[in-house]
């Protein structure tokens, strides 16, 4: 198992999050992407689903474990997330919910790259 491809696939399934989240949300911040869904589907999707399809396989070839792979992607999600919440939208994620939300999305990533 390779520290550095597992943090590859890390990388690139951070990558998709992070244009799945302008994918979903950029309607929200900018007027003109409000009408606009199906641009955004062809805009977006592609590249995301291109980040999530390399992230994941390699990070299953790493680790060899479906579902350490699903935590993995999940946990991620929660570190991209509220970082571009609050910088586009302005959403403050210091709240005792979000914050334990994030350190355990840590958590999760920690023990799948570390357990082994």
């Amino acid at each position: 198992m390779s520290i550095s491809k597992i943090l590859l696939g890390c990388l690139l399934i951070t990558l998709g999050h992070a244009i799945g989240w302008f994918h979903m949300n950029s309607q929200f911040i900018w007027e003109w992407w409000k009408d606009k869904p199906i641009l955004a589907l062809i805009i977006f999707s592609l590249p995301a689903g291109i980040f999530f399809w390399y992230g994941g396989k390699i990070a299953f070839n790493q680790i060899g474990e479906f579902w350490a792979v699903r935590f993995l992607a999940f946990a991620l999600s929660y570190l991209v997330f509220p970082f571009l919440a609050w910088h586009f939208m302005g959403e403050s994620f210091f709240t005792p919910k979000t914050i334990i939300c994030v350190l355990l999305s840590f958590v999760i990533v920690l023990i799948q790259v570390l357990w082994r």
